[in-house]
């Protein structure tokens, strides 16, 4: 499975930002997805994951009520839409994707494929 994610930019404080992620999955509903994000000199860490469709999503506190992950299985595509976002969110961040859920949706280590990353940084 490859995953290519696009999106990224520069953008002020409060703005919105939406990246996307494209898979070449042949059953993408069978396939969870995540973001997870890299700040520099920081491990990456988890945003948000959603299960197939209709599933359920997990998110981290950090962007709870910012950030929304969605997907569109015709399209094999999964997006994170930004909102009012913040310097701290400066980050690349990286579209995952797994067979099925996992209940250590959060840990790196639980998924199998992954984009190659795009840079938002949020000026203040």
């Amino acid at each position: 499975v490859q995953l290519q994610a696009s999106g990224g930019g520069l953008v002020q404080a409060g703005g919105s930002l939406t990246l996307s992620c494209a898979s070449s999955a042949r059953t993408f509903n069978n396939y969870a997805m995540a973001w997870f994000r890299q700040a520099p000199g920081k491990e990456r860490e988890f945003v948000t994951a959603r299960r197939w469709t209709g599933g359920s999503t997990r998110d981290a506190d950090s962007v709870k009520g910012r950030f929304t992950i969605s997907r569109d299985n015709a399209k094999s595509t999964v997006y994170l839409q930004m909102n009012r976002l913040k310097p701290e969110d400066t980050a690349v961040y990286y579209c995952a994707a797994r067979y099925g859920w996992s209940v250590r949706y959060y840990d790196t280590s639980t998924w199998d494929y992954w984009g190659q990353g795009t840079q938002v940084t949020v000026s203040s």
